[in-house]
């Protein structure tokens, strides 16, 4: 006879059980959100904004009741949107630049038809009109520059008999000795590669389709040497410079490098970019490659830096010196909860948790919006008599919410990251002058990213370092309002047969922010 079972084992069977079916359905929940994301990752919109953006979050500071959201004029809005005006006719097409160089086509009649048709005397000119203008482009064209030089001898030596005297003209020095290639050409290849995002081996292509066969070993050789001879100290320099400023944004992305001494040639290196804010006139946008990830690399390139440091949440940052002080980022706590609102059905995304935390952090960017104009101290004014109310707000919401939320969901990685980052998140608030998010060091190392996907890798670390300085070369002079080419020829061309490494005057010459005008972009 089968063992009778009692209520109470009955009772302590079913707990279990519903227990059991709790777990699997937070776990199937989990999967289901991983999924969602990574649908949207490889075939969804990369941002941030979405018809929820404008929707006025009412908040009463310290309620313990959850926020009111109205959402239905925000959505009626966006379901109708404004139709755009019509352009005028004196605005339509593209506004040609007035210095370039102007070619007049004269459109006159035929000596033999200049004649009235009616009384056949001959025809005066009238007027003229312009009726069209029209860009013209002609592509790069090679040149090939032969330095002849003369000899000198004195016919009075001849005549006496003395020893001669010959003199020879002075030859104006190459840039790579022995070699073919002049600044231009130089110049050309790496603004090609840096800010084209043109690879070696796509150039080689495209100067054998013109006839000029030069290879990619040779064009990364060039590079290579320049980098060394001629950039490094300037890099050394603006180095220098950015380490006494007093607010910087650093970013980190990965780069893989074939031959590395010790490393296999599928393990990534690290490409750091740091660079200076948005309180100088002169900016700074510096690259450094480093086999690995690890703090000591942070540590090392700001040995000499004093001051506030914007960044992501990466620990590293977190082991600097006491004279760092490491701001956090909005922009990746917003993503986060961006993240996490797109891996909600559509129809349960308003007044979600999500979208909550989102609006948060719109309200703190658009008061940034309403003072980005404003001088440094009333933007320390402002954000105190503002934001900080938003802020202590925020901060006792994810508190509350994140008691009940599962840590493992989207949306509990993105309260656990603000939570973690919290002390560090509000410091934007001790300076007026420190911004509140890096989004301006994500678009500084954008174009590496960019021009990554390209060129793919660097054969070796020589090639890599290459990469970092030109980058940083081209880089500082848009960000300087250069043109890359005309900078990167005047460095060359002012530093070519000297010894720049001893030279700090010309060094200081050939900063970005000392460039001639003859180097800046055409606008």
């Amino acid at each position: 006879m089968d063992k009778e079972v009692s209520v109470d084992e009955l009772i302590v069977e079913n707990q279990a059980l519903k227990a059991e079916l709790a777990e699997t359905k937070q776990k199937l929940s989990w999967l289901m959100e991983q999924i969602s994301s990574t649908h949207r990752k490889l075939y969804g919109p990369s941002s941030e904004k979405s018809v929820y953006d404008g929707v006025v979050v009412q908040v009463s500071l310290f309620e313990e009741s959850e926020p009111e959201i109205f959402i239905s004029s925000a959505l009626a809005d966006e379901a109708t949107p404004p139709k755009a005006k019509p352009k005028k006719r004196g605005e339509m097409g593209t506004r040609l630049p007035n210095n370039l160089p102007v070619e007049i086509i004269e459109c006159t009649l035929p000596e033999d038809e200049q004649i009235c048709p009616t009384h056949g005397a001959p025809l005066q000119v009238l007027g003229r009109e312009l009726v069209r203008r029209e860009l013209k482009f002609t592509p790069a064209k090679a040149t090939i520059v032969e330095y002849w030089r003369s000899s000198y001898s004195c016919r009075a030596c001849d005549t006496e008999g003395t020893e001669a005297t010959i003199v020879k003209a002075p030859m104006p020095p190459q840039v790579i000795k022995g070699s073919m290639c002049a600044p231009e050409t130089i110049a050309h290849i790496i603004a090609q590669k840096c800010v084209m995002g043109a690879p070696l081996y796509r150039q080689e292509q495209d100067w054998r389709r013109n006839g000029i066969p030069i290879t990619r070993q040779t064009m990364a050789n060039w590079l290579i040497r320049c980098s060394e001879e001629y950039f490094e100290p300037i890099y050394a320099e603006l180095h220098r410079l950015l380490c006494l400023r007093q607010f910087l944004h650093v970013d980190e992305t990965t780069f893989q490098v074939l031959r590395e001494p010790g490393k296999p040639a599928q393990s990534k290196s690290q490409m750091w970019m740091y660079r200076t804010s948005g309180d100088t006139q002169h900016p700074i946008v510096l690259y450094d490659y480093q086999p690995d990830r690890k703090q000591e690399r942070p540590r090392e390139f700001l040995k000499n830096y004093s001051g506030f440091l914007m960044c992501d949440g990466y620990t590293a940052y977190h082991g600097l010196p006491d004279n760092i002080v490491v701001v956090g980022c909005f922009a990746h706590v917003r993503v986060k909860f961006s993240d996490a609102l797109k891996c909600l059905k559509e129809e349960d995304r308003p007044g979600s948790l999500a979208l909550i935390g989102k609006q948060y952090c719109n309200k703190l960017f658009d008061i940034e919006r309403e003072i980005k104009d404003e001088d440094f101290v009333t933007r320390f004014q402002i954000r105190d008599e503002k934001a900080v109310p938003v802020l202590n707000e925020f901060h006792a919401w994810l508190e509350r919410t994140g008691a009940y939320v599962a840590h493992k969901t989207k949306l509990g990685v993105a309260i656990g990251y603000a939570l973690n980052q919290w002390p560090y998140l509000r410091r934007y608030l001790l300076d007026g002058r420190i911004e509140i998010s890096n989004n301006r060091g994500e678009r500084s190392i954008k174009p590496f990213v960019i021009n990554r996907k390209n060129f793919l890798f660097a054969t070796s670390v020589a090639g890599a370092r290459a990469a970092a300085v030109l980058h940083s070369m081209t880089e500082t002079a848009k960000e300087n309002g250069l043109n890359p080419f005309s900078y990167l020829t005047y460095v060359l061309h002012s530093a070519a047969g000297g010894d720049i490494r001893h030279d700090a005057d010309l060094v200081k010459r050939l900063l970005p922010e000392n460039a001639p005008t003859t180097c800046l972009a055409i606008e």
